[in-house]
């Protein structure tokens, strides 16, 4: 194959997802075997406007397929957003004759793209690694299927020790603009109540406490567990907590599940997606096909999709489950 790619740059940018390391090793091994220099900006887009790089070869990432985090590390970049930093960005880039930048992150990071675009010559491709699964264009992103896995082990020991204390618990996972991950936590661990931004833009305490009180008089004391997206209640989920306690008269507590959602070893979805999404990246890039797309993957099959589009926000949490989950608590109402 013939093509004007000899030097590739890739970092990892915004909030780490495990099997980045995963898309970055299939990165490497694909681009070496087509006799492709591979460099490594350390610190995202930071890296980039340092030029903090490190050469990688298949030696340096034979190994990383099993680790959480992301060896070239990740952080946010403000020097980006600054008047003239992409145009810097893009010099930066030209001055170390790198012919094409892959990009793994989510929707912040693209739009990083986005503006280093409109300067560089070279080619510029995204592959979506964040634990929120926000991103248009691909059914899942790298690091969700971990993610929902991380929630769901400590919704399954949280259920034991709620079912034995008979207390309502709040359990906090990540997702600022979205349920995915809330959703599928709360369906696969069977809890009472999913509070996510698809069902309202704010928590009906009310509504809530009716809810609990509905349960326990049908199936008397017990275990309640509610499910709750970040930022669903402003104050957090501590304070929304205490106001249960106060309100219904029964012991609740809250579990904020934080960063512990974004590390560990990546489970085998999520260093098979990374895999594919890395190969496919650079075959493309090397055909000519990929400027400006972002390798993903839909039904099953890897294919691009305009970066520009990936921030769109059309993309849904399953609308079934979301109807199923609403269904269930309103038979309960109806029932009492």
């Amino acid at each position: 194959m013939t093509h004007s790619v000899r030097r590739i740059g890739i970092l990892t940018s915004g909030g780490d997802a495990p099997g980045m390391n995963a898309a970055l090793r299939a990165v490497v091994l694909s681009a070496e075997a087509a006799g492709i220099e591979v460099v490594g900006f350390r610190h995202g887009f930071n890296g980039i406007f340092s030029e903090d790089y490190v050469p990688l070869k298949k030696a340096d990432v034979l190994h990383i397929i099993q680790l959480g985090g992301t060896i070239l590390k990740s952080a946010r970049c403000k020097q980006l957003q600054q008047q003239g930093g992409a145009e810097l960005a893009a010099t930066k880039l030209h001055q170390l004759a790198i012919d094409a930048l892959l990009v793994i992150g989510g929707d912040g990071s693209f739009r990083g793209c986005q503006a280093i675009s409109a300067f560089y010559r070279g080619q510029i491709v995204g592959i979506p690694g964040t634990i929120d699964n926000d991103v248009d264009g691909t059914d899942f992103t790298i690091g969700f299927a971990t993610a929902l896995d991380t929630a769901l082990d400590a919704i399954d020991k949280i259920r034991d020790t709620a079912d034995a204390f008979e207390r309502t618990f709040l359990v906090e996972v990540m997702g600022r603009h979205t349920g995915y991950l809330a959703l599928a936590a709360g369906i696969a661990g069977g809890a009472e109540q999913i509070i996510c931004p698809e069902y309202g833009d704010k928590v009906d305490l009310d509504d809530l406490l009716q809810d609990i009180k509905a349960l326990k008089r049908d199936f008397g004391a017990g275990s309640y567990i509610i499910v709750i997206a970040e930022t669903m209640y402003p104050a957090g989920a501590q304070a929304l907590a205490a106001e249960i306690t106060t309100r219904s008269g029964t012991e609740c507590r809250a579990c904020v599940l934080g960063h512990l959602q974004r590390g560990g070893s990546p489970v085998g979805s999520d260093r098979i997606l990374g895999t594919k999404l890395g190969a496919f990246a650079v075959e493309q890039l090397l055909s000519g096909n990929a400027h400006m797309m972002m390798a993903g993957e839909q039904a099953g099959q890897a294919l691009l999709y305009p970066l520009v589009l990936t921030g769109d926000k059309k993309k849904q949490a399953d609308p079934y489950l979301l109807k199923w989950q609403q269904q269930m608590l309103q038979q309960s109402e109806t029932q009492n």
